[in-house]
């Protein structure tokens, strides 16, 4: 399965320290009905790192449900842990998952050669498409392009979530990995740039707020008309830098609790966002026009 275009990174909603599940199957026909083209529950910007393993599995089964097929789900069920990420990747399987985004170990900081076993156990336990996920700024260990090309072979490993920031480490990936494997953006400013190169769309953080917008963007990208595509990007670029004023989430989550989509409620350690960036947020969804 080829996975590409504008796909969500979607909010975990809470209400009083639960997860809110009508705000989250009210999000997920939001992005149905704006155009979006995959949905990710359970990644960073869903606090996968702060849910229970119940309030995981229900997170990923609900969205699931609620898609109904009518838009692939690619479950966030990435550990630090290799058997935990199997066990989750497992259940992503049996709850109907189109697919499963599987973050580099974090903390641990893993060698190379330790990112290739765990991702090749991984493949090997569960037969589902997998999307690495490489973000260093979050997990404190780079996987390497060189590391990536090793996984080819593993057919159903079919797309990387490449979020390092390095445009460079970005044309050497499309350079060995070709059209064998999805790159997609996971830093939705530089879409644009990674498209241009061969990239095949973004799991996006600003899908959140402006989906069909985002959808709009990489299917001019992918279509190859990038003058509008730039249009595009010119356009959401004021959103894109405003949603990481502080840790992601926070911002999205004050951004659609301003838009009255679901609660800015985060759990610890993240805290609500400061009143001076909330009002830098809201000036900004207001000149965007979303308020």
């Amino acid at each position: 399965m080829q996975f590409q275009g504008s796909i969500v990174a979607i909010v975990t909603p809470f209400k009083g320290g639960r997860v809110d599940e009508d705000a989250l199957k009210d999000l997920v026909e939001f992005h149905l009905a704006s155009g979006t083209d995959g949905i990710v529950p359970c990644g960073t910007t869903g606090e996968s790192a702060t849910l229970t393993h119940d309030e995981h599995k229900r997170v990923i089964e609900l969205t699931v449900k609620v898609a109904g097929g009518r838009i692939p789900v690619i479950a966030g069920s990435g550990s630090n842990s290799t058997e935990e990420a199997i066990a989750l990747t497992l259940h992503a399987k049996s709850a109907g998952a189109d697919g499963a985004l599987l973050i580099t170990p974090y903390y641990n900081k893993p060698t190379q050669e330790g990112l290739y076993q765990h991702y090749k156990k991984i493949s090997e336990s569960v037969d589902i498409p997998l999307v690495l996920y490489n973000i260093p700024g979050r997990t404190g260990v780079n996987m390497f392009p060189e590391t990536v090309a090793r996984l080819l072979p593993l057919e159903n490993i079919v797309g990387i979530k490449e979020g390092s920031g390095s445009i460079q480490q970005v044309a050497e990936l499309i350079h060995l990995c070709g059209e064998r494997l999805a790159v997609i953006s996971g830093d939705d400013a530089i879409t644009l740039p990674m498209m241009a190169l061969g990239a095949k769309g973004a799991i996006s953080v600003t899908a959140n707020i402006a989906p069909a917008d985002m959808a709009k963007m990489t299917a001019a990208a992918a279509s190859g008309n990038m003058a509008r595509a730039k249009d595009w990007h010119n356009r959401l670029y004021p959103l894109h830098k405003t949603l990481f004023l502080e840790t992601n989430p926070i911002p999205v989550k004050a951004a659609l609790s301003l838009m009255g989509k679901c609660s800015d409620e985060v759990r610890l350690p993240l805290s609500e966002i400061s009143r001076e960036n909330k009002d830098r947020l809201k000036a900004a969804l207001t000149e965007y026009g979303l308020l």
